[in-house]
């Protein structure tokens, strides 16, 4: 192909929308198919109204929503307050030739297809929804807390010691734990469910991108559990300090043990993923040590090894674990300027835990309705087939 027919072809401008709430490695999937697609990827974000009145009240406010989706390497520019409902117009005032969004279902107050308009229009187009992934299933996470609610496989004496903790939570939360289990039965879209990590899924978020020699290499540890705005800044700021920012996850052992609680909530592969998807990051460390050695820092030529401001726990061999780098003279902490944690982020579930409860419950009914109105149209369509053929 010519210099010329390159420049000539037409440029493919995508549309996606969502809540994005929670926003987790598996938004991030759906946006990356979105952005393959095309080539320029619009993303709209819904606001707090627009959720509230069709979905019930979002975890995160619409302004932490649309700074999480920005900070997306696969999106090149967000719309604020996007309509719940995907209009035409929204798509021809941005240019836009089509809509992308994941094979679930999105319905409106109204227990309608949110895409219904683009979908008659012949301007949709559907991408694979990440499997074992989902907002209701990191709530449940989070009601849970216990140090094995991230793993799929359960021993009897696990879940036995599940139960008790599940027996000392007050009544709203059992009841809303209690749906949450119960909805793996139900709608395959609202239930839990738990992802497989695969070498492919990581090859297909990370650039692979080699830092040159001139690049000033950037080291962050830490556990960057549920992946959250406060992370989003933090990064930011780490990657002003240099030219190739590496993230160091550590085990979730690791973390269990530093954190004094039953975290992380996102395990190891899942924390991966959604590091792997910020703008800001180049690399990752799969299961970094908590203490930073010498080793890593000449494996990967470290320059700068940044973290926040917040406090941390010794290794544990009682010592400081950013003892070599400030020896060094190359370790600088960071203000992001955003205190937000996945602590917070658990205190707003369960201080909301009936209201969670309330908003699954109904977009779970939802959900079912339109699977039952789906089957009848089905059947009811191969009962005119077999009439015709009669």
């Amino acid at each position: 192909m010519s210099d010329v027919t390159k420049q000539e072809k037409k440029q493919v401008r995508v549309w996606a929308d969502g809540c994005f709430d929670l926003a987790h490695f598996g938004h991030a999937n759906s946006l990356r198919q979105a952005k393959k697609a095309g080539d320029y990827l619009i993303v709209g974000v819904h606001s707090d109204e627009e959720v509230l009145q069709n979905k019930g009240p979002p975890v995160m406010t619409e302004d932490e929503r649309y700074k999480v989706i920005r900070a997306i390497k696969w999106v090149d520019e967000v719309v604020t307050a996007a309509p719940y409902v995907t209009q035409l117009e929204t798509l021809d005032e941005y240019n836009c030739d089509f809509c992308v969004h994941g094979n679930d279902i999105t319905l409106d107050a109204d227990g309608k297809d949110t895409y219904r308009l683009v979908k008659d229009a012949g301007r949709y187009r559907e991408v694979q929804r990440t499997a074992g992934i989902s907002t209701t299933d990191v709530v449940g996470r989070m009601l849970l807390m216990t140090k094995t609610h991230h793993l799929p496989m359960l021993h009897s004496a696990t879940i036995l010691k599940r139960l008790k903790i599940i027996l000392l939570l007050p009544l709203s939360a059992v009841l809303l734990i209690f749906l949450l289990l119960c909805s793996t039965m139900r709608s395959p879209y609202t239930g839990i469910s738990h992802f497989l990590p695969s070498t492919r899924k990581i090859v297909q978020f990370a650039e692979g991108k080699e830092p040159q020699p001139s690049d000033k290499i950037v080291y962050c540890p830490g556990s960057f559990d549920l992946f959250h705005v406060g992370h989003v800044d933090f990064l930011e700021q780490a990657s002003k300090l240099g030219d190739y920012v590496i993230v160091g996850l550590h085990t979730d052992k690791e973390i269990n043990r530093t954190e004094n609680s039953n975290y992380p909530i996102m395990n190891l592969h899942e924390r991966t993923l959604s590091v792997l998807a910020n703008k800001y990051v180049s690399e990752v460390v799969i299961g970094a040590p908590y203490k930073v050695t010498q080793e890593l820092l000449e494996h990967f030529n470290v320059d700068v090894v940044v973290r926040g401001k917040t406090s941390y726990n010794y290794a544990a061999d009682s010592t400081d674990p950013y003892e070599i780098p400030k020896e060094m003279g190359i370790y600088h902490e960071v203000d992001s300027g955003n205190d937000m944690s996945t602590q917070k982020i658990v205190a707003r579930i369960i201080a909301n835990r009936i209201k969670f409860r309330e908003r699954n419950q109904l977009k779970e009914a939802k959900e079912l309705r339109n699977m039952k109105r789906m089957e009848e149209k089905r059947r009811q369509e191969e009962l005119e087939e077999q009439g015709v053929d009669h």
